[in-house]
């Protein structure tokens, strides 16, 4: 949800409860009701459950997602992270163009693309916003 929602992203589960066990922890990783993408993945992985229900844990709570690490929102300065000058590999290239489905592609296939060249997922995410390629759905659910 934008920001123009904080405060309102437990109306996106009205068929979902709070789990006491799994806000605990995100309330221990996060700072000023935000809970940082890397923490929210950490803490799934502590957990064994997937980044979407710590995202939807978030969300009943009302805490916010911060600092994508792929660089597309929750930064302090409300900017994103991408670099527009990015100059693309051609094998990033060829990954994205082998990917993406009518110019999109979920953030989790930008992230296995990252491990598979070795690039850091700030690059894949900065790739995609010069290709013009939208990444969604969001592993946490965020978008």
């Amino acid at each position: 949800m934008a920001h123009e929602d904080k405060g309102h992203y437990a109306a996106k589960h009205t068929d979902r409860q709070i789990d006491k066990t799994i806000t605990g922890k995100i309330r221990s990783l996060a700072k000023n009701d935000c809970l940082m993408c890397a923490s929210a993945h950490k803490a799934g992985k502590e957990l064994n459950i997937s980044p979407s229900e710590i995202g939807v844990q978030t969300d009943l709570i009302e805490y916010r997602i911060s600092e994508c690490q792929l660089g597309l929102f929750g930064y302090s300065d409300g900017e994103k992270r991408i670099d527009p000058d990015i100059e693309i590999l051609p094998d990033l290239n060829e990954q994205l163009e082998n990917v993406n489905q009518d110019g999109r592609i979920s953030c989790l296939e930008c992230w296995d693309i990252a491990k598979k060249l070795k690039i850091r997922k700030l690059d894949v995410g900065s790739a995609c916003e010069k290709k013009d390629i939208r990444i969604k759905p969001c592993q946490l659910g965020a978008f």
